[in-house]
């Protein structure tokens, strides 16, 4: 019984098993940051991921976004006996600095087909009285 196909002379059963999601977290959340009529947006692509298991959080002007995913494959005979089961479980987070002056008013989420769409106020181009100006000399 083989349980594991071999696919050529140079396969490496662990270069296969640090290439899944779970350890290649660069896999997931893949985002495209667009400015558009005075805002950004950001789009992630969250597959297999719920819209239950996804949370964005603001603090300190830094946008977060976390997302967990548990998967159970259970596959079973038609006598109802196991002949498979798989478990994976996995969380990945993502940070993005978006200035202190941004609210969690000044973003609006939007989830689906498992892509998240996030649009940030771009506050920058607005006047800050804190703002101090260093000369710079010759």
């Amino acid at each position: 019984m083989k349980f594991m196909p071999r696919r050529n002379e140079n396969y490496d059963l662990f270069d296969e098993v640090f290439n899944t999601p779970f350890f290649n977290q660069e896999a997931y959340m893949k985002t495209d940051i667009i400015q558009k009529d005075g805002n950004y947006e950001m789009k992630i692509d969250l597959p297999g991921i719920n819209k239950d298991d996804i949370k964005v959080s603001l603090y300190n002007g830094n946008l977060t976004i976390e997302a967990s995913q548990n998967v159970d494959n259970t596959e079973k005979d038609k006598n109802g006996n196991i002949i498979r089961q798989e478990r994976h479980s996995g969380s990945y987070q993502r940070s993005f600095y978006v200035g202190n002056s941004v609210t969690e008013n000044d973003i609006s989420a939007n989830f689906k087909d498992g892509v998240l769409t996030l649009v940030v106020k771009d506050k920058t181009s607005l006047p800050n009285d804190d703002v101090k100006c260093i000369s710079i000399d010759e």
